[in-house]
């Protein structure tokens, strides 16, 4: 079978039945709301939000899309305009595979913040994410991922890497 990408099956979904992650890294300061409201605004939607669907809870998880979702919650006329629905598009990926979908959509866009990200790096190694997958998978290379590692301050993140001795210590009888 040809494969068939997502956004070629958008759905009209209720936004209450919408909801977000709670790894997204991505922050949007108010000037680009402002921008985001007029161009939703002027434009409506010109882009799905992506969602996973949660069947055990009966609602879409936000994997990219959070800014227009908010746009739509904290603005009575675009929700009544839009009769309450939001243009989704659904893909079905465990939650690291979305955790990287999330970042790779980010990255392709602009800047995140640093101490999200770090803790997303920090749980990705939680649940057993290598260097190297998170490298290939996040479109991330090890000096950053070292350095988001580091921003977490958590050892355990270094526990299955070997280090060298910087120095031998010495006897004061040895000089």
């Amino acid at each position: 079978m040809k494969y068939k990408s997502p956004v070629y099956e958008i759905i009209a979904v209720p936004i209450e039945k919408i909801e977000s992650n709670d790894y997204n890294p991505n922050a949007v300061a108010p000037p680009e709301m402002q921008l985001l409201y007029k161009s939703i605004k002027e434009d409506g939607y010109t882009m799905p939000i992506v969602c996973y669907y949660n069947p055990e809870n009966d609602k879409y998880v936000i994997v990219d899309g959070f800014h227009r979702y908010r746009i739509m919650l904290e603005n009575k006329d675009i929700y009544d305009r839009e009769g309450g629905v939001l243009p989704v598009s659904v893909i079905d990926k465990s939650l690291d595979e979305r955790m990287a979908s999330t970042i790779r959509h980010n990255r392709a866009r602009g800047s995140h913040n640093v101490d999200l990200m770090s803790n997303i790096i920090k749980e990705l190694c939680d649940i057993g994410k290598s260097d190297k997958w998170i490298s290939k998978y996040l479109g991330m290379d090890v000096d950053e991922i070292l350095r988001l590692k580091q921003i977490t301050g958590l050892s355990y993140l270094f526990k299955d890497k070997e280090f060298g001795h910087a120095w031998v210590p010495f006897d004061s009888d040895d000089r």
